[in-house]
């Protein structure tokens, strides 16, 4: 089935997490199959939809992704509904244009858009606010507004103004601290973070069964166009074993990077740098997602599986490590020592280092691609290091600035750029064919 809704906010802190948890909360209790989305190189917020809802939540992003391979990414889902939460304020992308936003999102897979308005403050001016953001672009797909942080006393009134501003109210949530949830530098303090995280999504849930317009919103979901089906991968390798580290210091995954390898033919081994003593014994190829390392550096210092890995990497074991996988891969990171693959220390810093999207051109054949090769990617960290790398090159959208970045060889990608497997699977394929070959 096709039907989907897409959960846009006029800002950034709006409320289109809590709306979204709240909503997801709501029709899962319903019994209703469920897809969760999330616009966007977002790690943090699908953490959120995934325990709402038991499932994975995936990632729509324009900058990685075109607008057919956005329509075909949607249209695989075989869920009864599928629940897209936008990122930013609807229109904010790169640039003044706004380009690779949560309306090009809507727009490129015909969606229809409710738009989240914090309420705080303000009353007959939401209506203005309403109005702009329905007309600021052609076919904008605004049908519908939530107000959040409204008292049930005041949303009688707002309903007539979001009327006046000719969209459909589909309810309100209140402000409930007991159903908040934290942030910190990387945006949302991680689910797994939240001790009474299970109580705070079951309050979320209550809220919206309660004052959400919930058949409305399923009938709104509903209208949404058919959308065209996706085809497989073909496998490049049957059971080629890949380890993956996943836990609290490496928790950044995009659950597309793990499809894409899974659809390729390989085996994944999900294994902790934090808990584990060792590496998956199978293990042929090894891939460090980003996460907080910086959080858990002395954990990840004591652990005596840094010294493995480093000596598998060292043996050549194909190995992608991105952001925090990168700087586990430092000699030390803030004084503790890490795995000492690469001759560099990193330190954590009080603000954002480059952070954004950047087309990554590579400089020298490696691994994944050769020289003169570009691709799509984003870094997004507060730690800098003392050698971030020079076989490629990150260039920002606009052109007006690049840096040199990543430590590659023909075993090795390592850097701070996030990569989208889905946007370069050839890439991918390489790495792949590399690690089925590293256990003959």
């Amino acid at each position: 089935m096709n039907d989907r809704l897409l959960l846009a906010g006029t800002h950034s802190g709006c409320g289109k997490t809590t709306v979204t948890c709240a909503l997801l909360g709501a029709l899962h209790r319903r019994g209703l199959a469920l897809q969760s989305y999330k616009c966007g190189p977002d790690y943090i917020d699908p953490m959120f939809h995934r325990r709402v809802l038991g499932i994975s939540a995936e990632n729509l992003d324009p900058f990685f992704s075109t607008p057919e391979q956005l329509r075909l990414h949607l249209g695989q889902s075989t869920y009864q509904c599928s629940i897209i939460e936008g990122v930013m304020g609807y229109y904010d992308g790169i640039g003044p244009q706004g380009d690779a936003s949560t309306y090009h999102v809507a727009h490129a897979t015909d969606t229809p858009v409710v738009l989240v308005v914090n309420a705080k403050g303000a009353f007959t001016s939401l209506g203005a606010t309403i109005q702009g953001f329905t007309h600021f672009r052609p076919e904008s797909h605004i049908q519908g507004v939530i107000f959040n942080g409204c008292s049930p006393m005041l949303y009688p009134q707002l309903q007539q103004v979001a009327e006046a501003a000719g969209v459909q109210p589909y309810g309100f949530l209140p402000h409930t601290p007991e159903a908040t949830i934290g942030s910190r530098h990387l945006g949302l303090i991680t689910a797994d973070e939240i001790d009474d995280i299970r109580r705070r999504l079951d309050a979320l849930a209550d809220l919206a069964e309660k004052y959400l317009d919930i058949d409305g919103l399923l009938a709104l979901a509903a209208t949404a166009s058919p959308l065209p089906m996706c085809g497989k991968l073909l496998s490049v390798t049957q059971g080629t074993v890949i380890a993956v580290a996943r836990d609290e210091a490496f928790c950044f995954l995009y659950e597309e990077n793990l499809n894409t390898l899974r659809h390729l033919g390989c085996e994944l081994s999900f294994f902790s740098p934090l808990h584990d003593a060792h590496l998956p014994a199978n293990a042929q190829g090894l891939y460090l997602p980003g996460g907080y390392p910086e959080l858990h550096a002395v954990a990840l210092s004591e652990n005596p599986i840094r010294h493995e890995i480093a000596a598998a990497i060292r043996s050549g074991m194909p190995t992608i490590a991105e952001c925090g996988g990168f700087l586990y891969l430092h000699r030390a990171l803030d004084g503790a020592p890490m795995a000492g693959v690469l001759d560099t220390e990193a330190h954590t810093t009080d603000k954002l280092q480059p952070f954004g999207y950047v087309t990554l051109r590579c400089e020298k054949d490696n691994m994944l691609c050769s020289a003169g090769d570009t691709v799509p990617a984003h870094e997004f960290h507060y730690c800098a290091s003392t050698d971030n790398g020079n076989t490629f090159t990150a260039i920002k959208p606009s052109g007006n600035r690049s840096w040199p970045c990543v430590h590659s060889s023909d075993t090795l990608y390592a850097g701070y750029p996030h990569l989208y497997f889905p946007s370069c699977v050839d890439m991918v394929s390489r790495f792949v064919r590399k690690a089925a070959a590293y256990a003959l």
